[in-house]
């Protein structure tokens, strides 16, 4: 009996907890209730939005017009669609969220670049950087929170994996960047380069409808040819790229042609061997017609001996290329730059073998310009506060 009591008086505490949160807590705070019902504007089918719109009396068109202020004119706010009823705005934002990430902070470099720090929803942050020249401005986007590929010489890497990014959290890195471009170099972005935070290709389907959406003409109409994306190898990836005819530019993020060495600096080679890396590259070449950009990351004693760059060669020669060889952004991690002189000696010889080569000195140095450093310093600065 004092059993049967005992799971009596629980049932009836269940109850009464099931009662109270549905059915007077939730409805007696709206803001609560509308978090559990209303979905993200950005994220909700066309269709969707059509049927809301009959549903509360608006014409069809309104649909059309809420896409335009979405992708194209790149709004943020349901305020922001002046040419909607002051009433239809209001029934949106009773109904749907319009979440966008948000700037925590932006550093200016002496060469002119800018490092942003994006707090996303949830609290976690990711970096974006624009890079100017006399004749374009390149955003460099990030499509994961973190990385899950941990290269030893990455500040990104040693952070860890978060999330992936939702495509409009990509978006969003665009329309901030290019506000912030035609403010401050008086044009807008050129040239976009998925080779910020995370690894472009793990995050495949996102990645993908962000770039629909910047060269879209419902969305920002930028030329497939001025965006690049970059891999570090993921070769299912890069298969599934060629059979989708991927219209923008790939780059491999490479940095070491001898499977050893890789392996130590980006333990994903395990999982990608160089050799089917080239293969999934021969095919994409077959599918595309595109040159691939290599890109090469030159570390001291490490990867830039001769003999390293006869493995570089021998890597490259069943398609075509351009090599990208980058100087080191030292992240105080262990490694360090290549010097002058051997970096020369190394674009030689591969020019000796008709190779394109062009040497990138690294941008933004004291502002931590390279991928993960802004969210590391900020981070240790507030353990040492």
């Amino acid at each position: 009996m004092a059993k049967i009591q005992f799971f009596y008086r629980c049932f009836i505490a269940y109850t009464k907890f099931i009662y109270m949160t549905f059915f007077v807590y939730l409805p007696t705070n709206t803001a609560i209730a509308q978090k559990v019902i209303m979905e993200d504007i950005r994220l909700t089918k066309n269709d969707d939005v059509l049927a809301f719109l009959e549903k509360n009396g608006e014409k069809g068109f309104r649909a059309k017009q809420i896409e335009e202020w979405l992708w194209r004119k790149g709004c943020f706010s349901f305020e922001e669609m002046s040419n909607l009823s002051v009433g239809l705005r209001e029934k949106l934002k009773r109904n749907y969220e319009f979440s966008h990430i948000e700037t925590d902070t932006v550093e200016r470099s002496g060469d002119g670049t800018l490092k942003f720090l994006f707090r996303l929803h949830d609290g976690a942050k990711i970096e974006g950087v624009l890079i100017p020249t006399p004749k374009r401005v390149t955003a460099c986007v990030s499509s994961q929170a973190g990385c899950p590929l941990k290269c030893a010489f990455c500040a990104t890497g040693q952070m860890g994996f978060i999330r992936n990014l939702l495509f409009t959290e990509i978006f969003d890195q665009y329309l901030i960047m290019n506000r912030i471009a035609g403010e401050t170099f008086g044009k807008n972005i050129t040239n976009i380069v998925y080779m910020g935070m995370g690894e472009p290709l793990l995050n495949h389907e996102n990645v993908i409808k962000s770039i629909e959406l910047l060269t879209s003409s419902k969305g920002q109409g930028m030329s497939p040819q001025r965006i690049t994306l970059s891999t570090v190898g993921v070769v299912n990836g890069i298969r599934r790229l060629a059979d989708e005819n991927f219209p923008c530019g790939l780059a491999i993020s490479l940095h070491c042609a001898d499977a050893l060495k890789r392996e130590k600096l980006i333990p994903s080679a395990k999982k990608f061997p160089l050799p089917e890396i080239r293969e999934a590259l021969s095919y994409f070449y077959k599918k595309s017609g595109e040159r691939i950009s290599i890109e090469y990351l030159l570390l001291d004693g490490i990867t830039d001996s001769r003999s390293d760059a006869e493995k570089l060669w021998d890597f490259c020669r069943p398609f075509p290329t351009k090599i990208n060889l980058i100087e080191y952004n030292d992240n105080n991690l262990e490694f360090r730059k290549s010097p002058e002189q051997r970096v020369k000696e190394f674009a030689s010889y591969l020019e000796s073998k008709n190779m394109i080569v062009t040497i990138r000195h690294s941008r933004g140095k004291e502002i931590a310009a390279a991928c993960g450093q802004l969210l590391v310093n900020q981070k240790n600065k507030y353990k040492n506060q």
